[in-house]
């Protein structure tokens, strides 16, 4: 009867151990979990679906050196913006002029392709704060005698389907007054038919058109205004993540991250 009393003892001295380890390793698993940008702890499996267009460096294009993921300027900025908010990242590459297409119709959450942050898009879309401000530049062949945006005339210059420099583009045309406008899907689509003879310019962000003209020795570019509208995030109208990410985005300004991000990838450090 001692025996079976003992034994009975011991059963439910072991359960009550096994119960308490149990507590106290899912404890300690809650709190390595991922934090938000206020140190408060994470939701888990908080996923967000980003839309970009990866044909864009240094902003964003696929690196076939190393596997194929997407990387660059962009992703850098969200991927730290999702770490300090506690969310997850799906990336879908999507053709540019099809992004705030694809925000309308909830097939993502937010879009980060160096888009600039228009009025006009701005009635489409929800943007955050402007998180980098560039130029414009055209990018022609050396030796063309192209060295101004008035040598242009009688000429035939190429731009992004759905991009800001189709408004330029068409500015442009108005300006000089005999101007051909192609408009493509894909940046090294443009490049192409510019090293193929069968345009003459190609207008671009300055930053990707510096990075295009430091890669081919036979290109050179035209300087134009700078783009005041600035380059943000777009989400659908009344999303409530524009003021979380918002929140990040001020912070990476003040604590140095956003330079470091500008110094990698946009200073040549990073290409």
């Amino acid at each position: 009867m001692k025996k079976k009393f003992l034994s009975i003892t011991f059963m439910v001295g072991l359960l009550v151990a096994l119960l308490a380890a149990c507590g106290t390793g899912a404890n300690e698993g809650a709190e390595q979990g991922t934090t938000n940008g206020n140190g408060e702890q994470a939701e888990s499996g908080k996923k967000l679906v980003m839309g970009t267009s990866a044909d864009y460096p240094p902003f964003e294009y696929i690196d076939t050196k190393q596997g194929g993921d997407i990387i660059g300027f962009d992703i850098d900025l969200v991927n730290y913006i999702a770490k300090e908010l506690g969310y997850e990242i799906e990336i879908k590459d999507i053709a540019f002029d099809g992004l705030i297409g694809a925000l309308q119709a909830d097939r993502v959450d937010f879009v980060a392709s160096s888009m600039s942050a228009t009025e006009e898009r701005a009635k489409n879309v929800d943007f955050s704060v402007t998180y980098y401000t560039s130029g414009e530049m055209i990018i022609v062949r050396k030796g063309d005698g192209l060295e101004k945006v008035e040598d242009l005339v009688g000429k035939k210059v190429a731009v992004q389907l759905g991009s800001i420099q189709e408004g330029t583009a068409e500015s442009l045309k108005e300006e000089l007054g005999d101007l051909e406008v192609v408009k493509l899907n894909k940046v090294p689509e443009l490049i192409q038919e510019l090293k193929s003879n069968r345009i003459d310019g190609v207008i671009l962000d300055q930053t990707v058109a510096e990075g295009y003209v430091n890669q081919f020795d036979d290109l050179t570019g035209i300087q134009l205004a700078v783009d005041a509208a600035g380059t943000a995030i777009a989400f659908p109208k009344g999303s409530e993540l524009v003021e979380e990410f918002n929140g990040v985005i001020e912070k990476m300004k003040e604590n140095g991250e956003l330079d470091k991000l500008v110094q990698k990838w946009l200073a040549g450090e990073g290409q």
